[in-house]
Formats: C-alpha cells, structure tokens, sequence
C-alpha cells in the first residue's frame, strides 16, 4: 500500500511539472509576439500617414499651376558683350506645374533685341573697303526653355524670408539668333541656332496669397551661338585697321521682373 501511494504521489508530480513547463512556454511564447509588435508594420504606416498629411496640406495651402509673364534686361559678357548694345526689355513668359511645395518644372519663352555697329571694315564684311564698314547689325535673341525650381524651406525663418518664396533654378535653353544688316541692303539676314543652359534664383512677393505673386529673377547663361568663334568681325591688320573683334565669346545674364498668376 505504502508502495501504491508512493508511486502515485511520484507521478502526480511529474505530471504537474510537465504541464507547469508547457503553460511556462505558452506564456513566453505569447509575450515575445505581442512585445514590440511587427516594427516594420509600424514603420510602413507611419510613412504612409505622414505622406497622407503632407498631400492632404498640399492640396489645402499649395499652389498647382503658375502662367508667368515678365520684363527685364539682358545683357552679354566678354567680346560679345563689348560689341553688342542692349536694346531692353526682354520678354519672357511661361507656365510652371508644381510636384509639391519645393518642386516645380516649367516651359517657357523669351526675347531680347541688341545692336552693334561695323563702322570699319573687317575680315567677313567690306574687306575691300576697310574704310566703309557694314554699319549698323541688328540681333534679334529667341530662346525657348524648360526649366527646374526649387523653392527653399523657409519655415524656421522670419516672416519677411518666408514670405519671398525664394527659389534656386536651372534650365536647359535653346538660343535662335538672327542678324539683320540695316545699312546694308544687298546683304541677307544670318540667322542660327545653338543649346545653352541657365541657372540662378528668384524671389515672389505674394500679392494675393495663392492667386497672385511678383517676381524677381536673377540667371545666369551660357550658350553656344552659332557665331561663338567667328573670325568675321576680326579687324584688318594687314590693311592697318585696328577696329574688330577676335571672336565673338562671352556668356550671358538676365534680370526679370514677373507677374505670377496661380492656381
């Protein structure tokens, strides 16, 4: 009997310690999935309820489309700068589509006119008279461009700061030029092309908040022209002639004031 009870006493306490040990790993088990939880589901939807409050404010207080039109001066450096003489304004215009509160992509035109004047003969024109220049050259500057905005945050800043909506932009241009000889009749207009780019920054003064802005734009250009290393306009050593220019290099820069239109 005492035999029976020992043996029954051993097994009840195998059998509770068995059940003890598997109830432990359950619990272990249970508390390892609910600490800490899945960190890269947390993650994802923590990037994608900021995202939805970055649009839903974008939508509320961005702007989506701006039509701008503007004047200013455009002006040339170098020996394309020393011959030519500005005739301002240049015009400009174009449309803007805005990504987000920094990032915008455009299209856009511009035109200036500018002058210089052949009063001596030189390599390309009246050699045969290196006292009768050519006379007066008009250039007429069409370019076409597709440009890149962004706008700098300026939420930590002053009001006055933040309120300007400063930019810094690039554009990729292409640059058609035609010379047209005014005193001279028999000669025919030149004309040609060639690719540059731009790159510079602007401030918009809200008139309107959201409706409409003014602007100012500061660029500088570099292009490649058709006539860029002309040897034409070179003066007539030979003929003891001093007047001319080696060629005709030099980059350019532009100053615009704009009226922006928004939506």
């Amino acid at each position: 009997m005492t035999k029976m009870l020992s043996h029954f006493l051993l097994f009840a306490l195998l059998t509770s310690g068995h059940a003890f040990a598997v109830g432990l790993d359950i619990d272990m088990d249970d508390d390892d999935l609910n600490i800490g939880g899945d960190i890269f589901s947390d993650f994802n939807e923590d990037i994608e309820n900021s995202k939805v409050l970055e649009d839903e404010r974008f939508y509320k207080h961005g702007r989506f489309f701006t039509f701008q039109i503007g004047i200013g001066v455009t002006s040339f450096t170098g020996n394309r700068g020393a011959a030519y003489e500005d005739q301002p304004p240049s015009f400009t215009m174009g449309l803007n589509y805005f990504l987000d509160f920094s990032s915008s992509f455009g299209l856009g035109v511009a035109f200036s006119k500018h002058h210089f004047f052949l009063e001596k003969g030189v390599k390309g024109y009246q050699e045969d008279d290196p006292s009768n220049g050519a006379g007066m050259v008009e250039v007429s500057m069409l370019r076409a461009f597709f440009n890149y905005r962004y706008y700098i945050d300026t939420v930590n800043l002053g009001t006055a700061v933040t309120y300007s909506n400063p930019y810094l932009t690039g554009r990729f241009e292409y640059w058609y030029m035609t010379n047209t000889f005014i005193d001279q009749e028999d000669f025919a207009d030149e004309s040609g092309g060639g690719v540059g780019f731009g790159i510079g920054g602007g401030l918009e003064f809200p008139i309107v908040i959201k409706e409409s802005y003014i602007g100012i734009e500061v660029l500088w250009h570099t292009v490649n022209l058709p006539d860029k290393y002309t040897q034409d306009y070179q003066p007539l050593a030979d003929k003891g002639q001093s007047f001319g220019y080696e060629d005709f290099t030099g980059d350019a820069y532009t100053v615009t004031i704009t009226y922006v239109m928004s939506w």
